[in-house]
């Protein structure tokens, strides 16, 4: 059925208990899901704590990032409060298991999305096409992504707006924010979408900032938006967990993808193995 003729229809809410399963068949079914209340407010009141000076300092966006909104990034680096939100077994459980066709997923891109009053929509759009506008098959996915509420999102202040459905739609298409429905959830919930997903920011017709933190995974062969080697330097990185590492990607992204010099395993480079060692010797791809 061509999108023209398709009504927009409401984001499906799932509880914080739902399965693994029961998020990845809504995001096959729609495209989206929100997951209510998945985290405790405190986890938030870290995050704007940890945050706070680099978001202050952050500049204001373009025409398609916002010129009243601030996006913020590096927070695997600069606030520990997030690496809870970056590993959720629920989120990368789902994530894992809509991007399966592929040996490994890894972080894209961690940020703090700050909307603020006066801002109007964001152009309606996917997040794939971070990767030169390339269009892959339909149905094929290559990233999957969530939008954390930091704040309560509503559609006053700016909450995200989706099409549901709209991952099976054709590519490049242009759309308007008539053609949306708001992604409204309390502070806590979690918007999981597909990269295929058209949707965009917004209009803030509130007095305050609408904040997400926008947590993004990609498949492990492709280029991430956000550099996590240059954000999250060699003597931070150092003191993360295996998994974590492994998530942003000190891992295989596939066979002979992501190897050090004289083919050692990137995390036993980073931990300090010497030359020599095997490729993906006790290291398993975060293919979660």
């Amino acid at each position: 059925m061509p999108w023209s003729t398709v009504d927009a229809m409401p984001v499906q809410h799932l509880a914080a208990n739902a399965s693994v399963e029961a998020v990845a068949a809504a995001l096959d079914a729609d495209g989206c899901a929100i997951v209510d209340e998945l985290v405790e407010e405190a986890v938030f009141d870290g995050l704007e704590s940890q945050l706070a000076p680099h978001m202050a300092q952050t500049p204001y966006g373009d025409d398609f990032t916002g010129h009243q909104t601030r996006r913020t990034g590096g927070l695997v680096a600069r606030a520990p409060a997030s690496h809870d939100l970056v590993m959720h077994p629920l989120i990368t459980g789902a994530v894992g298991a809509t991007l399966a066709h592929a040996t490994a997923f890894q972080l894209h891109l961690t940020q703090i999305i700050s909307i603020e009053g006066g801002q109007p929509a964001q152009y309606i759009h996917r997040d794939q096409w971070a990767f030169d506008f390339f269009s892959f098959p339909k149905g094929f996915e290559v990233s999957c992504n969530t939008i954390w509420a930091m704040t309560d999102f509503t559609e006053r202040n700016g909450a995200t707006r989706v099409i549901t459905g709209s991952h099976r739609y054709d590519d490049k298409l242009q759309l308007t924010q008539a053609d949306t429905e708001p992604a409204e959830m309390a502070r806590g919930s979690a918007l999981v979408y597909t990269g295929s997903l058209y949707h965009g920011g917004g209009p803030n017709r509130s007095d305050r900032a609408r904040n997400g933190v926008n947590i993004t995974y990609s498949l492990g062969w492709l280029r991430q938006e956000e550099n996590q080697y240059l954000s999250v330097p060699p003597e931070i990185a150092r003191e993360l967990p295996d998994d974590l590492l492994r998530m942003i990607g000190y891992a295989p992204g596939a066979y002979a993808l992501g190897y050090v010099d004289d083919l050692r395993d990137p995390l036993a480079a980073l931990r300090g193995a010497p030359p020599g060692s095997s490729f993906g010797a006790g290291v398993v791809a975060p293919h979660i």
